[in-house]
């Protein structure tokens, strides 16, 4: 990469892109996290998923975590650490894989209960134009897309807290399940849009989830505010 990289241990990256932008773009700094490399930037825009704790079985990640070790002892092996173009195919595969899952509709999906996807959609909705800006969000029977793009100063990695650690607690008030394990899966999948065909596409997809999933007429999915990176606020 040509931008100056600040590599750590840990989690994750910001916002509605600088892209389209001629000032000075923000440091970008990749985190790694207990299963996937996370890439931040202040004031970026990215693409979400976050799932329930119980909406892939546990043989499936079980087999991606092996794999993903895998490529590290490979590397581990040669002397060198992941390059930048094997942590983004990791992510990828990642991603690709759990969607395909996902949409099978595995575990609880207790977000089909209205009341859940509700408290979730309203949680997402609650800083909106104050913290970020919500382009595009789709809540599913047992996940969440959201594309957002994060003020300076709001990074995306307590968005994802604060939704989670919310909606988490109330939802297992409504359920009547408090106590009875983690709500949400810990660590979300996040994608550090890079341009406007990158973040058009993204939108286009978090829209048209249900339609692929077969949902007819679900209603939770909404947002978009089109598909530019200038104009970014800070």
């Amino acid at each position: 990469m040509s931008e100056n990289v600040e590599k750590q241990e840990g989690e994750s990256t910001p916002g509605r892109s600088q892209v389209s932008r001629k000032a000075a773009v923000p440091q970008l700094v990749i985190r790694q996290g207990a299963n996937l490399p996370h890439w931040r930037r202040d004031g970026a825009t990215y693409s979400v998923t976050f799932r329930l704790a119980d909406s892939l079985p546990q043989a499936v990640l079980v087999r991606w975590k092996a794999e993903r070790e895998h490529t590290v002892r490979r590397a581990k092996q040669m002397g060198r650490p992941l390059t930048d173009d094997e942590l983004i195919r990791l992510a990828e595969l990642h991603s690709e894989r759990v969607e395909n899952w996902l949409d099978q509709g595995h575990g609880s999906c207790i977000l089909r209960d209205g009341r859940i996807a509700q408290l979730v959609r309203d949680a997402m909705m609650h800083f909106d134009s104050e913290r970020y800006d919500l382009l595009a969000w789709c809540i599913m029977p047992n996940h969440v897309h959201a594309v957002l793009h994060t003020y300076a100063g709001h990074d995306l990695s307590m968005v994802m807290l604060a939704w989670k650690g919310f909606t988490g607690k109330k939802a297992r008030e409504l359920l009547g399940t408090i106590g009875e394990g983690e709500f949400w899966q810990k660590e979300p999948y996040d994608h550090l849009v890079r341009d406007d065909q990158d973040l058009a596409h993204h939108i286009q997809y978090v829209k048209q989830n249900p339609v692929a999933a077969g949902l007819v007429n679900w209603p939770w999915v909404g947002g978009g505010r089109g598909p530019a990176l200038s104009g970014d606020k800070t």
